[in-house]
């Protein structure tokens, strides 16, 4: 399999819920107005604490600095794993499940943090610019590895990397195992024709910016059993569109425009952490990825700037349930 370190160079940042009148304008250009901007890689998510805000260099010029802004110090690369030279396709139905054993646990026992985006098209492995060298080397054996440069896709290794730290020289640290929280909602991944976006301009625009929380009031915490949660996500990555959303939002969407799997997939979420995860730790996303591949289950995984989220599909949330549980030591609940 190939290995592809795409050419953007990543800003990961979070908006209050507050703050979002002052960014409203510049979020408006970034996903509607393609022809305004430079910018290539764009995801918005919404979440019950705040929005995230993942996007390239020439995107993030377009977010004035605030008390309302979080700007995560590092420059993140995204790794995209491609199978006989096409990227892996979430038609396959396996998401980040494909990826958990080759790419996931290799890099957490390196002490290299992850950030993922999984998208309707693909799944993004985000890492630090400063970490490719040990990425490189950790994953050259399973993987032929391309760095993208221009649109171009060239050969690399170690040695192409100045810093020339290879191996972190960590001993893997067993990670805290987080509580999770399973909501009630069902949830589509879906995509459209970008040139339709103007379409579905003025619900995209009410469902992200003015519709209320479910819980609008209560902070989510390990503990608290939330009948439904706040989430919607929207990438637009390279000109491909990627959208997940609950039910409840998918039925304000006009139905001819929104396009998902041939199966109609549902999913329910598994949101990860207590407390915000903060992006230093590692072996989040490995602790949830690797039980699912064993078990072989299909999931999503995004991550946000407070907690990470999977997805999985719902017939399998009962046995997801129960595995998680056991993993924590904690009696199982529905």
């Amino acid at each position: 399999m190939d290995l592809h370190i795409l050419d953007h160079r990543l800003r990961v940042t979070s908006i209050s819920k507050n703050g979002l009148v002052n960014y409203t304008h510049p979020l408006i250009k970034l996903i509607f107005l393609r022809n305004r901007t430079r910018c290539k890689f764009f995801s918005l998510t919404e979440t019950p604490e705040n929005y995230t805000v993942v996007l390239d260099e020439e995107g993030f010029k377009e977010l004035p600095p605030s008390e309302h802004l979080q700007v995560e110090g590092s420059i993140w690369r995204p790794l995209n794993v491609a199978s006989n030279g096409n990227a892996s396709s979430s038609s396959q139905a396996v998401g980040v499940t494909k990826i958990a054993k080759s790419v996931i646990a290799p890099l957490a026992q390196q002490h290299v943090s992850v950030f993922m985006l999984s998208t309707y098209q693909t799944d993004f492995i985000l890492v630090r610019e400063k970490d490719l060298s040990v990425v490189v080397s950790t994953l050259e054996e399973e993987f032929n590895i391309f760095k993208e440069v221009e649109g171009e896709y060239m050969s690399v290794g170690c040695k192409d990397f100045t810093n020339g730290l290879q191996k972190n020289g960590k001993e893997a640290i067993q990670p805290t195992v987080h509580p999770v929280l399973i909501p009630q909602n069902q949830f589509c991944v879906m995509s459209l024709d970008p040139d339709t976006l103007p379409s579905i301009a003025t619900t995209l625009i009410d469902v992200l910016f003015y519709s209320n929380s479910p819980k609008e009031d209560s902070e989510s915490s390990a503990g608290q059993d939330l009948d439904c949660i706040k989430f919607f996500s929207f990438s637009l990555i390279d000109g491909y569109v990627s959208l997940v959303m609950d039910t409840e939002a998918q039925r304000r969407f006009p139905a001819d425009l929104l396009f998902t799997s041939s199966s109609g997939e549902l999913w329910r979420m598994v949101r990860i952490g207590g407390q915000p995860l903060g992006f230093d730790e590692c072996g989040i996303v490995a602790q949830i990825s690797q039980p699912l591949a064993d078990g072989d289950i299909s999931a999503y995984y995004i991550s946000t700037f407070s907690f990470d989220h999977a997805l999985v599909p719902e017939e399998d949330i009962v046995s997801v349930t129960d595995m998680l549980h056991h993993q924590r030591k904690e009696p199982a609940a529905t």
